[in-house]
């Protein structure tokens, strides 16, 4: 008898656990961080990009060491946020986290202009693979933001509704930072650098490999 009266009351207790939204809000938050995991994971493909899209660029123009050291510096700042799973649930360190990765990417577009200046660069299969990789990279992170923008907008949906809000509260549910509109202007569109054409050379020749 008090076997089948527990039995009864876990299954109550489980029936209005989903009913009141707790089993959704754990799958969304678990979308949330598989979401995340995939954001960091393609910025990351990109920042390795940097030092070999650098190395490259220097050996046609080392001159251009402004735009070489803005590149440099910013993916520096990247490296030295640790972009833990934690931070989304931290406004103001998800805050940083976007800025410095709008800083890199705004870096990347103008060593990517600076480019078009150099047909020897343009021209060399190293470039333009790294080039390539940088775009298609740029678009994946594209596709992994916006999911993850939508795991969360979900996420917070439940959270703030009746009566899932009442389970959020009990069990200690909060809604999560988002990416703001501000930052995905800054950060959405990938670099665009028209290579179909040779621009001309900077006075004294563009520099090769010695």
């Amino acid at each position: 008898m008090r076997t089948s009266l527990l039995a009864a009351l876990a299954l109550a207790s489980t029936l209005s656990l989903s009913g009141c939204g707790y089993n959704t809000l754990q799958a969304q938050d678990e979308a949330i961080q598989a979401g995340w995991s995939e954001v960091l994971n393609q910025y990351q493909r990109r920042a390795d990009l940097v030092p070999n899209l650098v190395n490259t660029v220097k050996g046609y123009a080392a001159h251009e060491a402004r735009v070489l050291t803005e590149v440099t510096a910013a993916r520096a700042r990247v490296g030295q946020i640790a972009a833990t799973p934690e931070l989304v649930n931290d406004p103001a360190a998800l805050e940083k986290f976007q800025a410095a990765q709008g800083e890199l990417s705004g870096a990347l577009s103008r060593l990517l202009v600076v480019a078009e200046n150099y047909p020897q660069l343009k021209a060399d299969a190293g470039f333009r693979d790294l080039q390539a990789q940088l775009e298609g990279t740029e678009n994946r992170i594209t596709v992994a933001r916006n999911r993850y923008i939508q795991a969360v907008r979900e996420y917070n949906t439940t959270v703030r509704s009746f009566p899932s809000n009442l389970t959020a509260m009990l069990f200690g549910h909060q809604t999560k930072a988002n990416f703001t509109v501000e930052n995905e202007k800054a950060i959405a569109a990938p670099p665009k650098v028209d290579f179909g054409g040779d621009a001309p050379a900077p006075s004294g020749g563009a520099p090769g490999y010695q």
